[in-house]
């Protein structure tokens, strides 16, 4: 079969490695990959074609910013694009983020409603079912159920700075993402599965498959040298990940428990951006962020504790990569963040509880790493191994053909 992946990135960033990991699973299977993106391009395995470029993505930006369109630039590139995929002739297209200032979703989806090709749409986030926002629980609003408006996170992601345009998008959203006739909706986490039965993509099928790690990459590993480049000595290290730091990644939750931490702790936090390396409290060591793997996995392993005190989350894929190198989580109850761990592998908080936070770290740290560590290695083995999860979509994709070659070409 031929598969297209369409993502903001590719091998870059979570969903990026996602589409990489499972376009590697194809080829390796007999099948041919490629991955359309917008920006943030790595060493692939599958073929790449990039849609738009740095300029385009900026106008979309602009747009975005100015008038609340988000998905709604980028409509010559997305032409372009599209005459692509009809030369291509994909059997199967997988949408990851559509969103990222790269594609025009209404150009798309006029284009996918006319063709007989099955499409597979793993939600990363809410954006396909609202009206604006990524991650409507960042400020409890549920308009989305009904019909947005006045739309209360208007400087969330996508961030618009003027107009409130989120009625109008709804409803646009609403008519072109359920205008094709073969969409199988997947979704990482059961908490955004329930969500997307009480959207206006009900009418779709709905299932989940929880994102999959590299189990080879991300493992326990007895790196001294990691410490040693980090100055850390023996502290027990407390440790952050995202690929952007802001207050709902939980990086102002981070200062605020950095006071109480003793002296025999250390927060590390990755993922920082320059400005934010400049301003950090004594008590937090920061490291820009980085696509080297196998540092991360360094980092996890040497880790006592992976904390993630996010706000607005699916399915967090620096939970797996921790439990996989035997570090055990302490999540806020952040949308699926939650569903990685169990009560052997980590603590779950209530969101913005600082005093919380601290007594879950005390209590993991006195345990130890010897407590946590096969246990956590052994959910993520389970539970999250890439080589099952991303078979899941294989099964998948064969399944959505055969049901395609049963039905007549009007069927």
């Amino acid at each position: 079969m031929k598969l297209l992946q369409i993502n903001t990135s590719v091998n870059s960033g979570s969903t990026g490695r996602i589409a990489e990991e499972i376009g590697k699973l194809l080829i390796a299977n007999g099948h041919q990959s490629i991955i359309a993106f917008g920006r943030g391009n790595q060493p692939s395995e599958s073929e790449t074609i990039r849609i738009g470029n740095d300029l385009d993505i900026k106008w979309h930006g602009l747009k975005s910013r100015l008038f609340d369109r988000h998905g709604f630039g980028s409509g010559n590139a997305t032409k372009l694009f599209v005459k692509q995929v009809e030369q291509l002739k994909p059997d199967i297209i997988h949408f990851h983020n559509l969103h990222g200032y790269y594609l025009n979703v209404e150009v798309l989806f006029k284009y996918l409603r006319s063709v007989n090709i099955p499409i597979v749409w793993t939600f990363h986030d809410c954006w396909p079912f609202t009206g604006h926002c990524s991650f409507f629980d960042y400020v409890n609003c549920f308009r989305w159920k009904t019909g947005c408006f006045s739309c209360p996170n208007k400087h969330g992601y996508p961030e618009s700075l003027l107009i409130d345009n989120s009625r109008n998008n709804y409803n646009r959203k609403k008519q072109l993402f359920s205008s094709v006739k073969q969409l199988q909706i997947i979704t990482p986490s059961n908490w955004l599965s329930n969500h997307v039965t009480e959207s206006f993509l009900k009418g779709y099928p709905v299932q989940t498959i929880h994102n999959g790690i590299d189990l080879t990459v991300f493992k326990p590993m007895a790196d001294d040298a990691i410490r040693v480049k980090y100055n850390l000595g023996n502290k027990k290290i407390i440790l952050g990940v995202a690929s952007t730091w802001d207050r709902r990644k939980g990086l102002d939750d981070f200062i605020r428990v950095s006071s109480p931490i003793g002296d025999e702790l250390q927060i590390v936090l990755v993922g920082l951006n320059t400005d934010q390396l400049k301003d950090l409290p004594q008590g937090i060591m920061g490291i820009a962020r980085t696509e080297n793997t196998n540092e991360l996995a360094a980092l996890y392993s040497a880790a006592s504790v992976f904390v993630n005190p996010t706000y607005v989350d699916n399915f967090p894929t620096t939970n797996l990569e921790a439990l996989a190198c035997g570090t055990p989580v302490i999540t806020y109850n952040t949308g699926g963040s939650p569903e990685s761990i169990d009560a052997n592998t980590g603590i779950v908080v209530v969101k913005g509880d600082i005093n919380g936070l601290h007594e879950a770290i005390l209590e993991i740290t006195a345990k130890g790493e010897a407590h946590y560590q096969p246990l956590c290695r052994e959910r993520a083995v389970s539970l999250f191994n890439k080589d099952d999860r991303y078979m899941d979509y294989l099964h998948l994709y064969k399944q959505l053909l055969a049901e395609k070659n049963r039905k007549p070409e009007n069927g």
